[in-house]
């Protein structure tokens, strides 16, 4: 009788060949061959090999596309626009009305800031793409484990078969001496 892991690289190198092309499966198969877990969180990989540019970028767009940074900006344009156009109208004013000095710093900001907000969705869409491709050798894997969990299962309940129809035939022996003797 096989064991479970021989039944389930079986049916692996069966399935995917014995030497796979697909650079994930051919992972699959030698966690299979190894016997060892092939689950493992992705941020954690995704983090490890980030920089302090990655990091940076990370903190940037968490910081420009939050509802406090919104707020906090809202308040500072309504300062600069209050300020200009109230309060500094009785001595010279710093930037007049149409507040051509914050328009260049704004365009300013969103020159830079879109790029680097770019950076971080471009980063998180790889992450997203490494998920992708650990999700699939997961499932990869847990389909061949449900695979062999099966044949296993059919292959004892095809001993369990062949057992009572032993059994069956020893007592149908046994029966027909006990009737011999009494006929």
């Amino acid at each position: 009788m096989k064991s479970p892991r021989r039944i389930t690289l079986e049916l692996a190198r069966k399935s995917l060949g014995p030497h796979p092309d697909d650079p994930e499966a051919q992972r699959v198969v030698d966690h299979i061959e190894r016997r060892t877990p092939i689950s493992q969180d992705v941020g954690d990989l995704s983090d490890a090999q980030d920089n302090f540019w990655d990091r940076l970028a990370d903190s940037v767009a968490r910081i420009g596309g939050s509802w406090g940074f919104i707020g906090a900006f809202f308040l500072f344009l309504v300062a600069w626009t209050s300020l200009n156009s109230v309060v500094l109208t009785r001595g010279e004013v710093f930037d007049p009305y149409p507040y051509i000095f914050l328009n260049l710093m704004l365009s300013m900001l969103a020159a830079i800031q879109a790029p680097i907000i770019m950076m971080s969705q471009n980063r998180q869409a790889e992450k997203d793409r490494l998920a992708a491709a650990h999700d699939y050798e997961v499932n990869l894997r847990s389909e061949l484990e449900i695979l062999g969990m099966q044949e296993k299962l059919d292959h004892l309940r095809g001993e369990q078969h062949d057992l009572i129809l032993e059994q069956q035939a020893r007592i149908l022996d046994q029966l027909g001496r006990i009737e011999a003797r009494l006929g």
